[in-house]
Parts: C-alpha cells; sequence; structure tokens
C-alpha cells in the first residue's frame, strides 16, 4: 500500500515515484507489437501504463532517483527505457517472423501486388500477412502469453531494480540469436507452402515450353493462387501448432532477458 500523509512531501515523492516506474512499463508498451500498435489511441496506452504503474508501486519497493531530473536521474531513466524497449522488441520480432513467411508465400502466389494497410504496424503489408498477424494476435491472446508478459514486466523490477546494471555483451547477442530465430521460424512457416508452389511453377513452366502457344500467365498465374490456397488449407493445423510455439517462445526469450 502506497503510505501518504497530509504533508505535500510525501505527496510529490510518491508522485514522482510513480512516473519513474512509468518509465520502463511505458518504453514496453511503446515497442511491444499489440499493445503499442498504431491502432491503439495513445489515451488507452497512457492508461494501461498508470494502471500497472499503480500496482508496481504497491507491490514493489521501487526506489526513485533523488533527483531524476539531475545528471544521475536521468542516466537511471536510460536505463529503464533500455529495459522496458528491449522486452517490447523482442515480441516485436516474434510478430515480425509469420511476416516474413507471408511475403514468402505471397511473392511465390502472384499475390505480392496485392497490399492492404496493416493498423498493427502502421505500414502497407501483403494480404496474408494481414491473416498471418490475425492468427497469431488470436493465438497469443488465447493462449494467455498477454498475461505471461505482463507478469514478467512486473517481476521485471524485483529482478533488476532500477540503477542495476542490465546491459551487457551477452544480452545484446541473445537478443541477435533470437532474431536469426524468428527468421527461420518464417522459414519453417512458409517451406510447405512455397515447396508446392515451386512444384506448380515448374509444371506450368514445363507446359509452356511444351505448348508456346498456351498463355503462360493466364495459366500459371491462377494455378500458382490456386495452389497456394489449398496448401494453406492443408497446412492450417501445422501453422497454427508453429504460431502457438512461437506466441510461448516469445515470452520465454523475453524472460531470459531477465535472468540475472
Amino acid at each position: 500500500m502506497i503510505g501518504l500523509d497530509f504533508g505535500f512531501g510525501p505527496l510529490e515523492a510518491e508522485f514522482w515515484r510513480f512516473l519513474f516506474v512509468m518509465t520502463r512499463i511505458g518504453a514496453a508498451l511503446f515497442a511491444a507489437p499489440l499493445f503499442g500498435a498504431g491502432a491503439v489511441p495513445p489515451q488507452v496506452r497512457v492508461i494501461l501504463t498508470g494502471a500497472l504503474a499503480a500496482f508496481v508501486c504497491g507491490w514493489t519497493s521501487v526506489v526513485a532517483p533523488p533527483a531524476i531530473l539531475s545528471l544521475a536521474g536521468l542516466v537511471d531513466l536510460g536505463g529503464e527505457m533500455v529495459i522496458g524497449l528491449a522486452i517490447g522488441f523482442v515480441m516485436q520480432l516474434a510478430f515480425a517472423a509469420p511476416l516474413i513467411g507471408a511475403e514468402m508465400i505471397g511473392a511465390g502466389m502472384g499475390m505480392a501486388i496485392a497490399s492492404t494497410a496493416d493498423p498493427i504496424n502502421g505500414a502497407h503489408s501483403a494480404v496474408l500477412g494481414q491473416y498471418f498477424s490475425v492468427v497469431l494476435t488470436v493465438l497469443f491472446f488465447g493462449v494467455g502469453a498477454h498475461l505471461d508478459w505482463i507478469s514478467l514486466l512486473v517481476e521485471s523490477y524485483r529482478t533488476f531494480p532500477p540503477g542495476t546494471p542490465w546491459m551487457t555483451p551477452d544480452r545484446l547477442h541473445m537478443i541477435d540469436a533470437f532474431a536469426g530465430d524468428m527468421f527461420l521460424a518464417g522459414l519453417s512457416i512458409a517451406l510447405p507452402v512455397v515447396l508446392l508452389l515451386l512444384v506448380v511453377q515448374i509444371v506450368t513452366g514445363t507446359i509452356g515450353r511444351s505448348a508456346p502457344a498456351l498463355n503462360l500467365m493466364a495459366l500459371g498465374l491462377p494455378a500458382g493462387v490456386l495452389a497456394g490456397i489449398t496448401a494453406l488449407i492443408a497446412s492450417a493445423p501445422l501453422i497454427g501448432d508453429r504460431l502457438t510455439e512461437l506466441a510461448h517462445t516469445a515470452v520465454a526469450y523475453s524472460a531470459a532477458l531477465l535472468v540475472k
């Protein structure tokens, strides 16, 4: 419980402590792909950050720097921002993996020219990227990974209290290794569909060479789209299991960053 009296000094100290705790939480939510999405209003982010900061202030004994606006206080604020951004950036990498697979599948199907506005990333992405993003978001909330991630963010104040050195070469290497794993995850998502599309393209190319009078574009594009949709339907259970594993892996890698 946050203890206050009728004096202005304790009230001001709790206010600065509250703002200091909001720094790490706000940076993590800003970098996370779901909570920091462009479609989420800034007011909602501030309210969620303030609510989590109030719980942290009540559950932990976080101590704010004596003078936040001094050089030492600003250095502590920078350290808090780095920890929060790292936790959110790992989640961002996890949600980028299916987009990589979707780009590969879309290029093989001939759907790379079709793109829509992505409200999560605030940019244009392939249509299949929208599909994979929605599926991963539903699975992420369905398995409760968001609760594990928020719990991990709160527990980070016990593991690494403000002022504790966090950034080391080992942790930077862990982030780099996780980025490589996410590229492999995107490749594994797209591999079954891409292999079938490769077979279809070889067959249509052989038919085109055997019968030059045929319009290869009129034959290859519908065949590629039909084969891609068929492969996506057939591999839906495999892709769903892979995306579920990806949601758990993202939380596990975020937890690995906070191990002393």
